[in-house]
């Protein structure tokens, strides 16, 4: 339309159209080397981040680092089936040909497990020098929870966990979850040092170097324990089963070869003319044969669910054990100051050159 102005450029365009990055990486290298320049703030800087990091070396608490190495070696398991394990004491390895052999420690789910609430819990709640002290305890008092609790208004008492006793009290449930958290989420990590291996690392962080160690041990142990007991749990119930029966069965046989025996020895003494001395002998000694076999098959179905259990009982090897004296985490005094120091000079010199407008209004 003939009535239209042209388009004029604004301000706002103009500096578009001008804007170059290298005009802006100049700007900034400007501001760099005006932040170099200005000494006196660089030396205050570093005067009060030393002064700060040497604050923080002398209050930060020491610790100590207990490192566990383990290797699990699986069972060889083919489904737990007595054919396969009849077929092992053949030379037969029945589980390579199925796929068996997988468990719940198998591969990374041992990380996991270790990771488990429960198994903590449990671990936690075992004695500690004394039966009178659980590991919660000697936790809580060096971190200084005991009397902190002692002193809230929400708790106001002071708390004990009794070891190996389950917990039943809502209040003191609820602080060993507390304690759970921290030690799940700061101080414990569980890592398997190479995917290709089958080597895994327990390490445990804290303040004493004695709870650091037994942490370690006792969580590996529950662990063991508890993924032992219940991978083995169906086998092991049947070995009993069949144990008991093998032994009631030996006492019947038993007691059988006596009377059988007696029964011979009528039989010899007896009157040809009678027939009943014979039958009975006959009946005592059919009667031993079937319990004699019975017998032999029980015996036989419990030595192979004895090997089975062996073969699906799996080993954790302990490599590396944390032993003391444990690594020392500290922060000397110079080296806080000196970090301190340059930590706050590389600020002070970060903010001057990103958010600097000009040398003049710095």
């Amino acid at each position: 339309m003939a009535g239209n102005e042209p388009i004029q450029d604004t301000d706002f365009n103009q500096e578009e159209r001008n804007f170059s990055f290298i005009n802006l990486l100049q700007e900034i290298w400007q501001r760099f080397v005006y932040a170099l320049s200005r000494k006196k703030w660089l030396t205050i800087a570093f005067v009060l981040g030393a002064l700060l990091g040497t604050g923080y070396a002398l209050i930060k608490k020491t610790t100590y680092t207990a490192k566990l190495v383990f290797v699990v070696e699986e069972s060889k398991s083919s489904g737990g089936s007595i054919a396969s394990a009849l077929a092992g004491q053949f030379g037969f390895d029945v589980g390579s040909l199925t796929g068996g052999g997988s468990g719940v420690l198998a591969g990374d789910n041992v990380l996991e497990l270790l990771k488990s609430r429960s198994l903590l819990k449990k671990a936690l709640l075992t004695p500690a020098v004394n039966n009178q002290q659980s590991l919660a305890d000697r936790y809580a008092q060096v971190y200084g929870l005991t009397e902190k609790w002692k002193s809230a208004k929400e708790i106001g008492t002071e708390i004990h966990f009794t070891p190996e006793k389950e917990i039943t009290n809502r209040l003191t449930d609820s602080l060993l979850q507390t304690i759970i958290e921290r030690l799940l989420e700061k101080e414990i990590t569980i890592v398997k040092t190479d995917k290709k291996l089958g080597f895994f690392q327990l390490q445990a962080t804290t303040r004493d170097e004695w709870f650091s160690q037994q942490i370690c041990e006792r969580l590996l142990k529950v662990t063991t324990d508890f993924y032992i007991n219940t991978k083995t749990r169906r086998l092991t119930a049947n070995i009993e089963r069949l144990q008991k029966r093998a032994d009631s069965l030996g006492i019947v046989l038993d007691n059988k070869t006596y009377s059988t025996a007696a029964a011979t020895q009528r039989l010899l003494d007896a009157n040809p003319a009678y027939a009943s001395p014979q039958v009975d002998a006959e009946i005592s000694t059919r009667n031993k044969y079937l319990q004699g076999t019975v017998f032999a098959e029980i015996v036989k179905n419990l030595e192979i669910s004895k090997t089975s259990l062996i073969q699906e009982t799996p080993t954790v090897q302990v490599v590396d054990r944390p032993e003391m004296p444990l690594k020392k985490n500290e922060t000397k005094w110079w080296m806080g100051m000196i970090l301190g120091g340059l930590v706050a000079v590389v600020s002070l010199i970060g903010v001057i050159t990103l958010f600097g407008e000009n040398r003049e209004k710095i």
